[in-house]
């Protein structure tokens, strides 16, 4: 019976979780052995017909599931169940299957396999989420809001430029995924200890024919096993992914507060409950939801970083935690840059509260703007700075509006008329270059 949310079909989307069925993993091993097979039959080690006999019998077809489960239970060795029932399905050609081979020759190579097929996805996720933000920072590029730092109102911004920023951090997640590919996904046939003894004269020959039938990169060196640093590498990147979606859908989740009200997700008003108890809510559960499962992400690097450390040429103490944190990763991962999309895709965005909430400290956030206006006049920056500090302390304890004490003031109406003010007071005049770099997001390749 399904347990964990993977399982009972609550996460995940359905081309990344048939990467990593049973079956899926099961057809991957197979996929090895009749790489290997023929591999052997091209250097002349074994003939062609037993070679041919063990690829076509290489299939879950003819190698059942429940059989290996079968033989497991009884041996306690998964890859010597694989290859034992192989081997049976085979007659008298089985006689060659798994020749000079280790079980992690097997396993490492159907993890390339695997990981190759979950990296094309997320590469694809990647690129749909980069075009989205492309299309909403096109379309936002001088919709004006105000920038917070610290929680605080600090300087106008467009809303296209906080979507630019996303969006190059998402092209720098595809640069970084495309970049480890060649580390990432390699195989290898190296034998129990990587001297590749066992595969004779012609070992490296095999091992390039076997990498090249699966469309993978050998190993350049390996042990019992390739190095973890490599899948580490790939998991972290994963983490650091799941991070960056995390810090988008907590924007979005501060952004949907009442007292804010600038950004939503998209509601099914005909039929979405937001609570099982108060009709009114509208929750942003699907930003909660990445943020959550982005913590179970990140965990999944501890266990990746520490799989890096291995007794001599191998021990089995990565074997258990990679069962567990090569799909949940690639799975949950997939299953949220799927969620921000459609997030991003069906976004509501209410630009009179934007403008409403820029007016909220009654135009002191405009405070470096004139302090530049004046700086421009030739009056010096810090004495500027300090005028202003006090100008701002004074609006907002008078409850009066910034215009009203700039313009009652002697040093700042000696040097800014009366139109000089208010182009400074106007968040529009001061936007700098936000429009053009979101403008520039916005066509990027």
């Amino acid at each position: 019976m399904p347990i964990l949310p993977i399982d009972t079909g609550r996460y995940g989307t359905p081309e990344m979780l048939r990467v990593f069925e049973e079956e899926t993993r099961i057809q991957r091993l197979l996929d090895v052995e009749a790489a290997l097979a023929l591999a052997h039959a091209e250097v002349g080690n074994i003939p062609r017909k037993d070679a041919e006999k063990i690829a076509a019998m290489a299939s879950t077809r003819h190698v059942k599931v429940e059989r290996v489960k079968a033989i497991e239970k009884e041996i306690k060795h998964d890859i010597a169940s694989l290859v034992r029932a192989l081997a049976e399905a085979c007659g008298a050609s089985g006689a060659y299957v798994h020749l000079g081979a280790t079980s992690y020759d097997i396993v490492d190579t159907a993890n390339a396999l695997q990981l190759k097929e979950a990296v094309e996805i997320i590469e694809k996720r990647l690129a749909t989420l980069k075009g989205l933000l492309q299309k909403q920072a096109a379309e936002h590029k001088e919709t004006v809001m105000i920038g917070r730092t610290h929680g605080q109102h600090a300087l106008p911004i467009t809303l296209g430029f906080k979507f630019a920023v996303w969006g190059y951090e998402i092209q720098r997640h595809i640069e970084r995924l495309n970049e480890c590919k060649k580390r990432v996904l390699v195989g290898k046939m190296s034998g129990a200890v990587g001297t590749q003894a066992s595969l004779g004269e012609h070992a490296q020959r095999i091992q390039e024919l076997v990498m090249k039938q699966l469309g993978l990169q050998p190993a350049e060196i390996s042990t019992q096993i390739v190095q973890r640093d490599r899948y580490a590498e790939l998991i972290c990147l994963l983490a650091l992914i799941a991070s960056s979606l995390e810090n988008f859908a907590t924007e979005i989740r501060e952004l949907q507060r009442p007292e804010i009200g600038e950004l939503f997700e998209a509601f099914e008003r005909a039929k979405q409950v937001g609570s099982s108890t108060m009709p009114h809510k509208r929750n942003p559960e699907t930003c909660e939801r990445i943020c959550g499962l982005a913590r179970i992400v990140r965990s999944l690097a501890v266990p990746a970083l520490e799989n890096v450390v291995t007794w001599h040429e191998r021990d089995l103490t990565q074997s258990s935690a990679e069962r567990f944190i090569f799909p949940e990763a690639c799975i949950l991962v997939d299953y949220m840059l799927a969620l921000m999309s459609n997030v991003i895709a069906n976004l509501r965005v209410d630009e009179q509260r934007m403008r409403q909430n820029i007016e909220l400290t009654q135009g002191r956030a405009m405070s470096e703007a004139v302090m530049m206006a004046l700086a421009r006049k030739g009056m010096n920056r810090q004495e500027a700075h300090e005028l202003l500090r006090q100008l701002t302390i004074k609006s907002e304890l008078e409850k009066r509006h910034f215009r009203e004490v700039l313009l009652e003031n002697e040093t700042v109406r000696s040097r800014l008329s009366v139109e000089e003010i208010d182009s400074a007071l106007d968040p529009k005049n001061y936007l700098g270059t936000a429009v053009k770099q979101a403008e520039k997001f916005a066509k990027l390749g």
